[in-house]
């Protein structure tokens, strides 16, 4: 009788493990508008709801697993296929308990595999320049964003370690926070006069070159850049979503 009723146990504590790291429902559609401004689209969590617009299987991987996204190597036609996610869990849900949900509905539903493997690249660390900070603190309580123009970024309350991931994509490798800054802050950027009148009307500009310049002149940061061996992730296989 002990044994049936700790077998009962068993599988009701299982059972519940298993609902928490996954979503009550999700939908998945192809992506209906890009998201203005972003290129890996635009990301929402609001009462138990996570809101995902115009994202790639690799968006999804970076959210799910917080791996920086130029350390997420797959086919490349992955990044041309954008979807439009919806999924639903209870209203208290925790973020990092949707981050498991998001593993989960990659596995359930888009059949993902992979593997992580070491390879040496380019990283980069922040700090504060010697010329000092010039970013604001953000009042308490306010919500992490973010906005892009064509040349300029604003940031809303957002930490350093924020900022860093988000740079990480344009940078070509994974940014690290070396400034012991704990705080939210409030900044603007603007590119423009960090790049020279060719680039601004003939070539691309070295996007590493001008973010560089830019955080140092704007926001008072220091980027530095070296190689190091680092653990990456390789997709060995996705599908697309099943049906709804």
């Amino acid at each position: 009788m002990l044994r049936t009723a700790c077998c009962a146990l068993s599988f009701l504590v299982a059972t519940a493990a298993t609902a928490q790291n996954t979503f009550d429902v999700a939908s998945i559609h192809l992506s209906g508008a890009s998201v203005k401004g972003e290129r890996n689209g635009a990301t929402d969590i609001t009462h138990g709801t996570l809101t995902m617009h115009d994202v790639t299987v690799y968006t999804c991987i970076h959210w799910a697993y917080g791996i920086p996204l130029p350390l997420i190597h797959g086919p490349a036609d992955l990044k041309d296929v954008h979807y439009d996610i919806i999924a639903k869990a209870a209203p208290d849900t925790t973020e990092e308990q949707m981050r498991l949900m998001m593993r989960s509905l990659l596995n359930e539903r888009f059949h993902l595999t992979f593997h992580h493997e070491k390879a040496e690249t380019r990283v980069y660390t922040i700090s504060v320049a010697k010329s000092g900070l010039k970013m604001k603190p953000a009042e308490p309580g306010g919500q992490s964003s973010h906005q892009n123009g064509k040349m300029s970024m604003v940031g809303h309350s957002m930490t350093i370690a924020e900022l860093a991931d988000y740079l990480a994509d344009p940078l070509g490798g994974p940014a690290t926070d070396k400034t012991g800054l704990p705080g939210r802050y409030d900044f603007a950027i603007d590119f423009t006069p960090y790049v020279d009148s060719d680039h601004l009307n003939n070539e691309r500009p070295d996007p590493v070159v001008v973010i560089k310049a830019a955080l140092k002149g704007e926001l008072g940061l220091e980027l530095v850049q070296s190689k190091e061996t680092v653990d990456t992730l390789v997709i060995d296989h996705v599908e697309p979503p099943t049906a709804n």
